[in-house]
């Protein structure tokens, strides 16, 4: 009886419009959002969408790591100035892990929560709602994790990823070990905040600091943010391998801040990749979290991906073409119909930095 009822709901989401207070450009309106809840095989999922689908355009989809909400993990982001012009061209749907979003209740003691693959496989059931046939994935963390081992099972329907903070590999013993004596001192609050931040700026203290140490530390579903801690600390290994079976077919662009908790692990996976489809992006002076504290140089960079895979065309590069630039180009045909030619470029007032032969992945520091 429970499984025909939820069969039903799977069909029948519930809706809320809510408009999102923030700051508007000259002429801007109020964004409308869209939050709704749909029954998955693995519990009920929230997402959040905002603008309405273009024609002949992939939905931008993001999902938010550890300890965070799409808001708390994107808002800073998708609410920057030069932001708009992307926004404004595509419909874009926020995803919230179970329990993760805001006024989740707590689940009862007991509860055995989805996996990183599991979360994965909730994905189907939101675009086969929407009825989106394809997305552009922007995931942080273990949302980087979770949008990857989607577009490894779905490859038709990912047209690019922007993962930053990924790391593909299952923990190992040693890493274990450490997780559990950390564990002994410190707070789930304190080890999460240990995964999103980097000792310095921990030891720093900075108001963005103090906000979500905030945000974590007294965060009412708190019970709920350590099931998808542990969910994160026992994912599978990707096996990504560079030349095989296994990895990524479209463009990706990896994104980590110089110093970061995750900046290993995201430079093992950019050798493991297809060089001729992977950007890598390791920015200066943004901390663990370079969404939240590089707005604006994240935003150029997507600009660059977008216009790369042949949307925003047009779009005036600025930001990153003050900064330091390479440039990467590769061809491709996608639908049959439309040649797009992949580039990711940055200037330099001082010159030009070569990236190598075409098709080589590039690395830049901004």
């Amino acid at each position: 009886m429970e499984n025909s009822s939820r069969q039903a709901t799977m069909a029948e989401l519930q809706e809320v419009q809510i408009t999102e207070e923030k700051p508007l450009l000259p002429g801007q309106t109020p964004e409308v959002a869209k939050t709704h809840s749909v029954e998955t095989p693995y519990g009920s999922v929230t997402f959040t969408v905002y603008g309405t689908p273009k024609p002949k355009r992939p939905a931008i989809l993001t999902y938010h790591d550890v300890g965070l909400n799409y808001k708390t993990c994107f808002q800073p982001l998708f609410q920057f100035g030069d932001m708009q012009e992307i926004i404004q061209n595509f419909v874009r749907v926020h995803v919230d892990a179970p329990g993760m979003e805001e006024g989740a209740p707590v689940f009862p003691v007991g509860y055995q929560y989805p996996s990183l693959d599991q979360l994965a496989d909730t994905i189907p059931c939101i675009l086969q709602y929407l009825n989106f046939s394809t997305i552009i994935g922007v995931g942080v963390g273990a949302g980087a994790y979770i949008l990857s081992r989607y577009a490894l099972n779905h490859q038709e329907t990912v047209e690019g990823l922007v993962l930053i903070n990924i790391d593909p590999n299952a923990k190992g013993w040693m890493d274990w070990a450490a997780h559990k004596l950390t564990g002994l001192t410190s707070s789930i609050a304190e080890m999460i905040l240990g995964h999103l931040f980097s000792q310095e700026e921990l030891s720093g203290n900075s108001e963005l600091i103090q906000k979500y140490r905030n945000i974590i530390t007294h965060a009412p579903n708190l019970e709920n943010i350590e099931l998808y801690w542990n969910s994160y600390n026992n994912r599978r290994d990707l096996n990504f391998e560079r030349g095989g079976d296994i990895t990524l077919k479209c463009p990706v662009m990896l994104v980590v801040g110089d110093q970061a908790p995750h900046e290993d692990a995201v430079v093992e996976c950019n050798s493991k990749l297809d060089p001729t489809q992977t950007s890598f992006l390791k920015m200066a002076d943004s901390g663990g979290q370079p969404q939240l504290t590089q707005p604006g140089k994240l935003t150029e960079a997507f600009k660059y991906f977008l216009q790369g895979m042949g949307y925003m065309a047009s779009s005036c590069m600025t930001r990153l073409s003050r900064s330091r630039t390479a440039s990467l180009t590769s061809a491709a045909s996608i639908d049959g119909n439309r040649s797009r030619s992949r580039t990711l470029s940055q200037s330099s007032e001082s010159g030009t930095l070569s990236s190598g032969p075409p098709g080589h992945t590039m690395e830049v520091s901004c």
